[in-house]
């Protein structure tokens, strides 16, 4: 089918992606899994309960979303910029019957399915902490591929702007970085005064952060349609603006 022709890209990817799987899974979990050990089971045994739950089970769900979202974004930044710009390997591919749409939802995809990956392999090692995640979680997962789909569409944006390699340290500290730190991984947003409390609530990842602990142990408080939706609809408006970037970048 022609709307599904950028699964020969996705395919591309992936055989390329072998050949270095245990370098890129390393680097894309290593800091997830540390700030849990680190921060969860070994702080957290002097912090008190946080909504009812211990702050290994309270960070746990957090750094999940963290992983799909440096997974997703690190392969549409580092690793598309290397084939828009080093390989040329768009250039080439756009001599095939493949055109810039494909091309940009090939690389979103991929960039998603690796941040799915991540997240898949953390929630199966929660047990090893001692964190057992309900039977909701499987519920989790689709969310968790749409904020890959986002993050993978942001860092394609960020690569169609980039002149080169080093464009992506802003990138990395100026926005992933607070995304990280401000998105109620670590501490719950409410306990913040009200004016930084609204502002890191409008972060993309934050409602991702909240949906993810409230099906990781089954316990809805918080408006999940709205929060669904709002995800949704920016996802979407990202991937539409990561294809007009794409596209501005490869005509010109």
């Amino acid at each position: 089918m022609r709307y599904l022709r950028f699964r020969t890209l996705w395919v591309r990817n992936s055989l390329v992606w072998r050949k270095h799987i245990m370098a890129t899974l390393i680097g894309n979990l290593g800091q997830p899994v540390l700030f849990l050990l680190a921060m969860g089971y070994g702080l957290g045994r002097d912090m008190q309960e946080i909504e009812g739950l211990t702050y290994l089970q309270f960070l746990a769900p957090g750094l999940i979303t963290s992983s799909v979202m440096y997974s997703a974004a690190f392969e549409t930044t580092y690793g598309s910029y290397t084939r828009l710009s080093m390989q040329k390997t768009y250039e080439a591919i756009l001599m095939t019957p493949l055109g810039i749409t494909d091309i940009a939802l090939g690389e979103i995809f991929w960039g998603a399915s690796k941040g799915m990956l991540s997240a898949i392999i953390m929630l199966v090692c929660l047990p090893l902490f001692g964190v057992w995640p309900s039977p909701w979680t499987l519920a989790l997962l689709p969310l968790l591929f749409m904020s890959g789909v986002f993050f993978a569409a942001f860092g394609l944006i960020m690569t169609s702007l980039a002149g080169s390699y080093e464009f992506f340290n802003y990138f990395i500290s100026l926005i992933l970085t607070p995304f990280f730190l401000f998105s109620g991984i670590f501490f719950p947003l409410k306990t913040i005064a009200q004016p930084a409390r609204m502002f890191f609530e409008l972060l993309p990842l934050t409602p991702i952060v909240s949906l993810s602990r409230m099906f990781c142990y089954g316990q809805f408080h918080e408006p999940l349609l709205l929060k669904i939706t709002a995800s949704l609809f920016l996802t979407v408006l990202t991937c539409l603006v990561s294809i007009m970037l794409l596209r501005k970048r490869l005509i010109l």
